[in-house]
């Protein structure tokens, strides 16, 4: 009796490990705890001539727009003196304003770039103007003598002014560095005609496939509209004065 009670439980042990092997998981899958995040993430990022609008409005809201008449600034230049657009570049047909910087990886793989747009383009009425809008003391790296040091050491073609006291970048609406801005010279005074990047590719300068910045000075410069005429500016955040 034993036995038979014994072999009962045995095959009954049996029967229910092949119920369950069959029967596999049959609940249903739950989603990745970041799967939204990651679908959030994938609906903001975006290439830098194709921001979201709410990219731009926010950009813009805070300084100037395409289109706006920028107004002219006096800033200590490298060699020790003050420059203004009105009085240094009384004979250019506008300049390439560009928010940069010494310590900014995005603003030193930018330099040589730089430095070969003002080449070319100063020549045609549109030399680059560099501003460095980092405050020195959150940023040690872009204090003004750090400043003079990078200018002799790269060769700076172009004036590198600094914007001590952090008055102008905020009217620009500069947010990163590098960030360019296109100005021509009308009558109504020195129009904003391109806000945004250099290129489409910082790491890799033969790999560039749109020259956002040279290509909206093609454009002015041959009388018509950049197109586009904003790009998100890709570089690091500008180093702002600490809240007392």
């Amino acid at each position: 009796m034993l036995k038979q009670i014994t072999a009962l439980l045995l095959l009954s042990s049996i029967l229910l490990l092949l119920t369950t092997a069959c029967s596999g998981d049959n609940s249903t899958p739950q989603p990745e705890a970041n799967a939204t995040t990651n679908q959030e993430e994938q609906k903001d990022q975006a290439t830098p001539d194709n921001p979201p609008a709410s990219k731009i409005e926010k950009e813009t809201k805070q300084g100037y727009k395409v289109g706006d008449v920028a107004v002219d600034f006096e800033l200590k230049n490298v060699d020790g003196q003050n420059f203004s657009i009105a009085a240094n570049l009384a004979d250019a047909k506008g300049c390439v304003v560009v928010f940069t910087c010494n310590h900014c990886p995005f603003s030193v793989a930018y330099e040589d770039r730089l430095i070969e747009l003002d080449k070319k383009y100063k020549a045609q009425g549109y030399p680059v103007v560099a501003i460095n809008p980092n405050d020195p003391e959150v940023a040690p790296n872009d204090s003004f003598e750090k400043m003079i040091e990078r200018s002799k050491e790269k060769g700076f073609t172009f004036p590198y002014l600094f914007d001590e006291g952090q008055k102008v970048y905020p009217q620009y609406g500069a947010m990163r560095t590098p960030h360019c801005y296109v100005l021509s010279k009308e009558d109504a005074g020195l129009v904003v005609k391109y806000i945004g990047a250099i290129d489409d590719n910082h790491k890799e300068p033969e790999k560039v496939e749109k020259n956002y910045l040279a290509d909206a000075l093609d454009a002015v410069i041959k009388g018509e509209a950049p197109s586009p005429d904003y790009t998100k500016a890709i570089g690091c955040s500008i180093k702002a004065k600490k809240a007392q």
